[in-house]
């Protein structure tokens, strides 16, 4: 009698259990790719209480759970929702209310875009962004002598595209109290025949930003929430935004504690002395949404705008090495202070010097930790006799389309020799086992399609070059889409609830119209994304 009960007990418990377990919902008949340790396919998976409680088939998962709601997606393509490992979510939704110089080809064409903005406004203080000398004819940065003309009495403060370069007008400078004989460290104001240019680089910029006009705590939620929406439609559920300080960090857990932002956001702190007095001896500060045990260092300044620090001279401008933004000695100290936090430290490093030394000091910092997971942002030029450091749990974080978008001119700056160590995102794959995937949004465009065709196919937009750019330093897909979801999740220190399909995680995936696995290279650029859903909720739907 006992074998029988005990033989009788598993067809009981199946029988009781047929359509009787409860669930929020039960996405079916999908192409989803799960992105587990497998990354198995699956086509159904079930949603309670905003997280994933099983995945497997459309049959069996229909059988077994009695759902609130119900998605066919007729055989669409699911992934977990795309992270984006560097970005500037907050920037995005202050760019929201400037002028888009983004794609202007020429210096006129930006002027042109100032003056149609400004038109029936009475703006106390002009900003806009996005302009890049390399896309226009005539190479070079552009002066103020047109701004001073048209804009004599408002200053005028226009960003370079990768935000590291400033074009001011003459009356920016008087407020600022930038002369010829002004002097900073990590950066500088350009000065031609003896007069300013209205160009200023890196750390010359702080000047100007301390007259802007306050933003409003209005505003800045406000732009949050612009921010979310444009990130939603695009398949991003969390952002890692790469510099924050305490006023908008505590305004964001505001905003998604009162239900008004449902991004999540894995907030970087800027690197300021009050930002660090007040995070590093709290610990790390997590909730539901909200990251917060990482600190942005700016090691150097772009390689556009010549701010990157080389080992060498640039190879179009003899002489010049680029600028540390923050100081070789504070990089260690700073290294040493966060290394005894629960911090991680996550640093801009575009030139091969600035790599050296930031990878030097995180060794020394915390030596070959297994689980630190400190990261460097960017990781853009490296020599070729320093990728061994990536090997000791150092994870590089990367924005594919930079490569891209810096392919037409990279080698000017750098030569051909140093060419071998620039973007070589395959390579610190190798190195450093996983790579995590951002794109670095506004300074590039906010898609992660974009991001994805870049780092498969190294072509821009209009499929040049032939072959591709440096094509063996491109990614498979597979790579990518894991640098985009759980690698960048663990980069995060996140991997456990989010960046895959499986039990217990959160039920932030995206349905796609096209499966970006499979597809055609040249069609992954226009894959659009149908819905997004965070929490087993939709929050976006075309």
């Amino acid at each position: 009698m006992k074998k029988i009960i005990v033989l009788l007990l598993p067809a009981f418990i199946f029988i009781s259990c047929k359509k009787t377990l409860p669930a929020d919902l039960l996405v079916m008949n999908a192409n989803v790719y799960t992105v587990n340790a497998n990354f198995d396919k699956a086509e159904a998976f079930v949603v309670k209480d905003g997280k994933i409680v099983e995945v497997g088939t459309s049959s069996a998962l229909s059988e077994k759970y009695k759902v609130t709601e119900t998605y066919d997606f007729a055989g669409k393509t699911i992934l977990p929702g795309f992270i984006d490992a560097h970005a500037h979510f907050y920037g995005l939704g202050l760019n929201q209310r400037v002028v888009n110089l983004v794609g202007a080809q020429s210096h006129d064409e930006m002027i042109s875009r100032v003056v149609d903005f400004n038109e029936g406004k009475q703006l106390e203080f002009i900003e806009g962004r996005g302009w890049n000398q390399n896309l226009w004819d005539v190479k070079e940065f552009p002066n103020k002598t047109k701004l001073d003309e048209l804009f004599p009495d408002t200053p005028v403060a226009l960003t370079r595209i990768d935000g590291h370069a400033y074009l001011v007008n003459q009356k920016a400078l008087d407020l600022a109290g930038i002369t010829t004989e002004t002097k900073m460290e990590g950066g500088y104001a350009e000065v031609k025949e003896g007069k300013l240019t209205g160009i200023l680089i890196d750390t010359a910029m702080d000047l100007v930003d301390a007259i802007k006009p306050k933003v409003t705590k209005d505003v800045s939620a406000e732009a949050l929430k612009t921010a979310q929406e444009i990130c939603f439609s695009y398949g991003l559920t969390t952002v890692n935004d790469a510099g924050l300080d305490r006023e908008i960090i505590e305004l964001i857990d505001s905003l998604q504690t009162t239900g008004e932002l449902d991004m999540r956001i894995y907030a970087m702190v800027s690197n300021t002395p009050e930002n660090l007095d007040y995070y590093l001896p709290r610990g790390v500060i997590k909730t539901k949404k909200l990251n917060v045990r990482s600190v942005k260092v700016y090691g150097d300044g772009a390689l556009g705008s010549r701010g990157a620090a080389l080992k060498e001279p640039y190879h179009d401008h003899a002489g010049h090495y680029g600028v540390f933004v923050t100081s070789v000695d504070e990089i260690k100290n700073l290294a040493k202070r966060i290394g005894e936090s629960l911090y991680q430290m996550n640093t801009h490093a575009i030139g091969d010097s600035t790599n050296l030394v930031v990878l030097e000091a995180y060794k020394d910092a915390i030596g070959t930790a297994s689980n630190r997971r400190w990261k460097i942002e960017h990781a853009q030029i490296v020599d070729v006799a320093d990728f061994d450091y990536f090997s000791n749990g150092i994870i590089p974080s990367v924005q594919p389309t930079h490569a891209t978008s810096d392919m037409y001119w990279a080698e000017d700056r750098l030569g051909s020799e140093r060419m071998k160590g620039a973007y070589a995102y395959k390579t610190l794959l190798d190195k450093a086992g996983i790579v995590a995937l951002g794109t670095d949004f506004p300074v590039e465009q906010v898609s992660p399609f974009y991001t994805f065709y870049a780092a498969v196919a190294r072509k821009d937009l209009e499929q040049f070059p032939e072959g591709g750019f440096q094509n063996e330093e491109a990614l498979s897909r597979e790579e990518t889409l894991k640098g985009m979801t759980i690698w960048a999740a663990y980069s995060n220190f996140e991997d456990h609830e989010k960046g895959s399909i499986e039990l217990g995680k959160f039920a932030d995936f995206i349905v796609l119209d096209k499966d970006i696995m499979t597809v055609e290279e040249t069609e992954i650029p226009n894959i659009n994304v149908e819905a997004t859903f965070m929490d087993g909720k939709m929050v976006f739907k075309k």
